[in-house]
């Protein structure tokens, strides 16, 4: 009897433990298809998404996203109240994550802010003729059909920034400054030297030279009539109906229902439960133990003199500074490579991706960031990319260099997303996502490891990097303090000048990138904050047992997910060892 009843009990619940398995993959596909669907593709199955466009930025497909993501936390909520397997439990979460972000996103119109941090809103229209390739008939026809979208991409941001003036959702002042200027390196009056004209110049020689001719013609005209035109009425509008109304104040608490914003902002990048004071006081206190650490390696470097005169020692002998943007690029490259070296013994899992070592572009290389990972699909023509931002050579410090290689290539950025990317049993959502207080946090884990990589062998580096991770303390100071403590501009400027080395350009460049992105800098610290303990430990737990290399991989094993449900996993795993 009970062996019978046994076997009826697996052969009812094996197949109920399938289909709810089934069940939790079309839900995952049908978040991951919606989400992919948002964006015209050439290989679309729709024919309607097939032709060329944009992202629908407008008020009304903001809303009409919100109720599938309403709808879909119902399904997510059936599933979490059902029995699931640890891994299905994480990726519920992850999704319960995701799609409350997206839906307080719509809820606070963040869609009329045009800038993050040091880029506006048409960075994808910048290098779209840099990364695109046309080898295909339809890749031909899907490009001109997007530049022939460009006008009505610029009337519906129009209409956003006239909604933005209207409800007074202004981004302040000292951030949109020149917020125009990188548009007009799209402004000529020859289509061929055209930046979007260079992928039809670049056409795969294998298509006939009739549809070639006739796709060039297509192309120089579309540019001409239709592209230059629509960037100058957008400029226009900008100069006189737009940037005039920027605000004063630099606050996001300044503008209306900026307080729930910005506390939504902490949940998001953080992934916790803090408020912003509870943040700035552990900005304080990091800032207070890396200021002791800097004060230890100056004296170990002979220096004669205060603080304030070694920084001012390192910001301006030039022996600290490239010449030339080769020499700059060429020195990371070196690094890079020295880490890549490195990587076995503290890793026993590497991606297949490579990734190469570039300048940042030209046309926003003046307000951009001193470098950046820029990723890019397993199954794309390019490789990930170091971006290092050669603009002003003498505000691009050398002694810096290997922290800040450590972090954008590997084994920071570039080996975890590849590997994220590579991680087949997670759901394409979770390969596809990015948690910034995961990826940013373990970057900034990455520049701490080179210690005992064998980097920083002089104090002006070893300097280069306790200051790049105090630059991280201090934005949980600077970033609660702008925008929630009544901090000023200048207040903030000066406090990130006198406790780093970053030049001053850096240090402006970088506190308007705060004020323009609200929250996004708390990631960094924070994260690594809770790698650091983690690795501690399971390093006290463990004693002998710990591995260094079956740690890393352990971290990296999940995927990008919350602080949270880091902790637990790893909790699990000092378990099982």
């Amino acid at each position: 009897m009970r062996k019978s009843l046994l076997l009826f009990t697996l052969i009812f619940w094996v197949p109920c433990l399938f289909a709810q398995a089934n069940g939790l993959e079309e839900l995952f596909e049908q978040y991951a298809s919606f989400e992919r669907d948002q964006y015209p593709r050439h290989d679309h199955p729709s024919s309607e998404m097939r032709r060329g466009g944009f992202f629908d930025n407008s008020p009304a497909a903001y809303q009409q996203r919100r109720d599938f993501y309403a709808t879909l936390l119902e399904d997510i909520a059936h599933f979490e109240a059902q029995r699931q397997t640890e891994a299905a439990k994480i990726n519920l979460a992850m999704l319960r994550f995701f799609v409350e972000s997206q839906i307080a996103e719509v809820d606070s119109q963040s869609y009329l802010f045009p800038m993050y941090g040091d880029t506006g809103f048409y960075f994808e229209l910048l290098r779209l003729g840099e990364i695109t390739q046309l080898n295909k008939v339809e890749e031909v026809t899907f490009y001109l059909e997007k530049l022939e979208a460009i006008p009505s991409y610029f009337e519906q941001w129009e209409n956003n920034l006239k909604l933005a003036v209207s409800k007074n959702q202004m981004l302040p002042k000292v951030v949109l400054a020149d917020f125009e200027k990188p548009l007009m390196v799209l402004i000529s009056d020859k289509a061929e030297e055209h930046p979007m004209y260079q992928p039809l110049r670049q056409i795969n020689p294998s298509l006939s030279k009739s549809k070639l001719r006739q796709a060039q013609q297509r192309g120089r005209k579309v540019i001409i009539e239709k592209v230059i035109p629509s960037i100058k009425r957008f400029v226009a509008f900008l100069e006189k109906d737009y940037l005039p109304h920027a605000r004063e104040s630099i606050a996001i608490t300044d503008i209306p229902g900026g307080d729930q914003y910005y506390k939504q902002q902490i949940r998001y990048y953080t992934t916790l439960d803090l408020s912003a004071e509870d943040i700035h006081q552990i900005g304080l206190k990091e800032v207070s133990r890396i200021k002791a650490e800097m004060l230890e390696v100056i004296k170990s470097s002979g220096f004669d003199g205060s603080f304030a005169e070694f920084i001012e020692f390192l910001r301006s002998d030039p022996r600290f500074y490239a010449s030339t943007p080769e020499e700059l690029l060429k020195e990371a490259a070196y690094i890079a490579k020295k880490a890549d070296a490195v990587l076995p013994k503290y890793f026993g899992r590497l991606p297949r991706q490579p990734y190469g070592v570039e300048p940042v572009p030209a046309s926003i290389a003046p307000r951009y960031t001193t470098g950046r990972y820029v990723g890019a699909p397993l199954d794309s023509h390019r490789p990930g990319l170091y971006w290092v931002n050669t603009y002003a050579l003498d505000k691009r410090p050398l002694y810096v260099l290997e922290a800040l290689t450590l972090h954008e290539a590997v084994p920071g950025h570039h080996l975890q997303i590849a590997l994220t990317k590579e991680q087949d049993q997670l759901p394409t959502f979770r390969r596809q996502s990015y948690i910034s207080a995961y990826g940013e946090g373990w970057a900034l884990y990455c520049e701490k490891l080179g210690i005992e990589a064998g980097f920083y062998q002089d104090p002006y580096s070893q300097f280069g990097r306790l200051s790049y991770e105090m630059w991280r303390a201090i934005r949980l100071v600077v970033d609660t303090g702008m925008h929630a403590k009544g901090w000023s501009r200048q207040k903030a400027i000066t406090f990130m000048e006198d406790n780093t080395a970053l030049s001053k350009h850096n240090v402006r460049t970088e506190i308007d990138r705060y004020i323009a992105w609200p929250g996004q800098a708390l990631s960094y610290k924070m994260g690594e904050i809770k790698i650091v303990e983690l690795r501690q430990r399971a390093e006290k737990r463990l004693g002998d047992k710990f591995d260094i290399r079956a740690f890393h991989d352990e971290i990296l094993s999940y995927g990008p997910v919350t602080l949270a449900i880091l902790e637990q996993q790893i909790e699990q795993w000092i378990a099982k060892q």
